[in-house]
């Protein structure tokens, strides 16, 4: 066996000996712990051994890894991968082609834009449509912000506005910052009681904006919001930008899933009028990070960002070359894990998948909205679900001051990660539910756990509960 069969071999046996035996998402080991673990490694002093090295690295990587696949874990908008799109990253790694140029990838340069294409037309783009892959939502968003800039044709900054809801990504602001347009360029808009951006007020907000003399650049619509998972109603947005010539940019970084759902892609009607989309393949679509791109409907927006180098992408080049779209230059072959995952299970089970999740989170809020001991908030329309610990006595404030402290004991004892945010100055747990393989009866087996933690903190604040009945 050679050097390169033994190693990767290694690796991957380390990897399923930890999958096959772990049992709870994280170890529970402390900050305190880890840090003084990865402190003691004397990077000057090799070992001078790739299995040494390996062994290293699984007592310290892989023993206090995060598991996504497991189904304690519900917290953020991670997911286990599809087992092909890893046997693409030994391919794409061991290669490391950088798909910036044609003469250092080939036919990486040709499936990247095959795939570009594909998502282009689940989308419903045309044959005009365009894109390149990214790092994720946030590179993406960014992307396509700075297209919608340059397409405005306005040039006094100060005076450009992007339209978004506070249920917006955050990279939206950062992105307005790195554009030079500054952290108020980003106008909330008023949304409904779901938390969907409501189209009337997008067009008093768009309307007031140009009688105040400034320039709508932008408005972004989003298909599946962080906390709640809500898709803005798209086309009646994208009826406001049309009658007014705005760019509209939508982030479907959570909700691409949908682009192969057999029974929810009508969430995304009007999709296809978007200037610009974010799709994130690395949460919905099951892939390893990273794994994300921009998608434009027509592809002279994306050329009139396009910069030429005699040395890397000279202008008479006759091959395509992506760094001329792209923001940046060296780049992995993160299309090849989406490549070998379609060619291996398909984009029907992908989007049966993503459905599947979609389904549990309603049997999540089936459950807790069936249990007097939680409270929960809105009927989710994605995958998550917000909610908290509260039995019946606890009042707002109590809880307010309990569920950080629940969601950081649950973390601290490794069996359950769940993720939190505030909604109107309250504190909430949220469920993020990405994985097909779990069951009712494993969020049934969490919200014990979180029943558990909550109760005994509780306890601790108050002594005489330790003795009651849970």
């Amino acid at each position: 066996m050679t050097t390169f069969q033994h190693d990767v071999a290694r690796a991957a046996q380390a990897v399923a000996d930890r999958v096959r035996t772990v049992r709870r998402p994280y170890s529970g080991a402390t900050l305190t712990d880890l840090q003084g673990m990865v402190d003691a490694v004397d990077l000057d002093r090799p070992l001078g051994d790739t299995d040494a090295a390996l062994d290293e690295v699984a007592r310290l990587y892989l023993d206090h890894a995060v598991w996504f696949h497991e189904p304690g874990y519900v917290a953020h908008l991670n997911c286990p991968v599809a087992l092909p799109a890893l046997s693409a990253e030994v391919l794409l790694a061991a290669v490391n082609s950088s798909v910036d140029t044609y003469d250092q990838s080939t036919t990486g340069t040709l499936i990247e834009r095959r795939l570009v294409d594909w998502a282009a037309g689940r989308i419903g783009f045309g044959p005009d449509a365009d894109g390149v892959f990214t790092s994720g939502g946030t590179q993406s968003n960014l992307h396509g912000l700075l297209l919608a800039r340059e397409a405005s044709g306005a040039t006094d900054l100060s005076r450009m506005r992007v339209l978004a809801t506070a249920e917006t990504h955050f990279s939206v602001t950062q992105a307005a910052i790195l554009l030079g347009l500054g952290r108020d360029a980003v106008v909330a808009v008023a949304t409904d009681p779901a938390g969907r951006m409501d189209p009337a007020a997008l067009t008093r907000t768009l309307d007031d904006l140009v009688g105040y003399g400034l320039v709508p650049m932008a408005v972004v619509a989003t298909a599946g919001t962080t906390d709640l998972g809500c898709v803005d109603p798209i086309a009646d947005i994208a009826d406001a930008c049309a009658r007014r010539g705005v760019w509209l940019h939508v982030d479907a970084a959570y909700g691409c899933g949908l682009l192969v759902s057999t029974r929810r892609r009508h969430l995304l009607d009007g999709i296809e009028r978007a200037d610009s989309v974010t799709v994130d393949f690395h949460k919905s679509f099951f892939q390893p990070i990273s794994s994300s791109a921009i998608i434009v409907r027509h592809s002279a927006a994306m050329r009139r960002m396009a910069h030429h180098a005699d040395y890397l992408n000279p202008a008479t080049a006759i091959v395509p070359n992506q760094v001329d779209k792209s923001l940046q230059t060296t780049r992995r072959f993160d299309a090849l894990k989406l490549w070998m995952t379609l060619r291996t299970v398909g984009a029907e089970q992908l989007g049966a998948m993503f459905d599947r999740v979609v389904d549990l989170a309603e049997e999540a809020h089936q459950l807790l909205g069936a249990d007097p001991e939680f409270e929960v908030a809105a009927t989710p329309t994605l995958s998550t679900v917000l909610f908290r610990y509260r039995p019946a006595w606890l009042d707002e404030d109590a809880c307010d001051e309990l569920t950080p402290r629940l969601r950081a004991r649950l973390f601290a004892g490794g069996e359950a990660i769940i993720a939190g945010t505030t909604r109107d100055g309250r504190h909430w747990l949220k469920f993020t539910l990405l994985n097909p393989m779990t069951t009712a009866d494993h969020l049934r087996a969490v919200l014990d756990r979180v029943r558990e933690a909550g109760w005994a903190l509780l306890a601790e604040d108050d002594p005489r509960l330790a003795t009651a009945v849970v």
